[in-house]
């Protein structure tokens, strides 16, 4: 998993996507984000805190979006991102752009989205403060209808 040296401590650990929370946890990433495949995978849910990882194909975004009772830091893991901030979704008061080692820091009620302008998949890692998702959520691609729960 996620490409270890150490494979003998990876022995016991599930097929990624995979939920770790709420236990404590200690990953690569970085790593974690460039292997996840899916539009949003939950990485590790607590009660207080979720880690989602992001795969935004090239020319795609995630959506624009609001979280009224959610603050959410996003991590540019891989790729090239534009950055687009506002109070409504019709006025964006802001656009950056993002690289590797960036990040977003998005209060709840702040409109955003994050396309894709790069030549490669963008790689997000994504934190909510709480958790937005339901423990274990993998969507495939943003189109889906609905999230699926693997049961391990």
């Amino acid at each position: 998993m996620f490409n270890s040296e150490n494979s003998n401590q990876d022995a016991n650990i599930p097929t990624f996507p995979y939920d770790y929370g709420p236990d404590s946890f200690v990953i690569d990433l970085n790593k974690a984000a460039q292997q996840n495949d899916n539009f949003r995978s939950t990485l590790w849910t607590g009660t207080h805190l979720q880690v989602t990882l992001m795969n935004i194909p090239v020319h795609e975004s995630i959506g624009m979006e609001s979280h009224p009772d959610h603050d959410q830091i996003l991590r540019i893991e891989e790729g090239l991102g534009l950055i687009q901030l506002g109070e409504d979704k019709f006025s964006m008061y802001g656009q950056y752009l993002a690289f590797a080692n960036y990040a977003i820091f998005v209060p709840a009620g702040i409109w955003h989205n994050i396309v894709n302008i790069g030549n490669s998949p963008l790689k997000i890692s994504s934190f909510y403060a709480p958790p937005n998702y339901a423990w274990n959520t993998v969507q495939r691609t943003r189109t889906s209808d609905s999230t699926l729960q693997n049961s391990f």
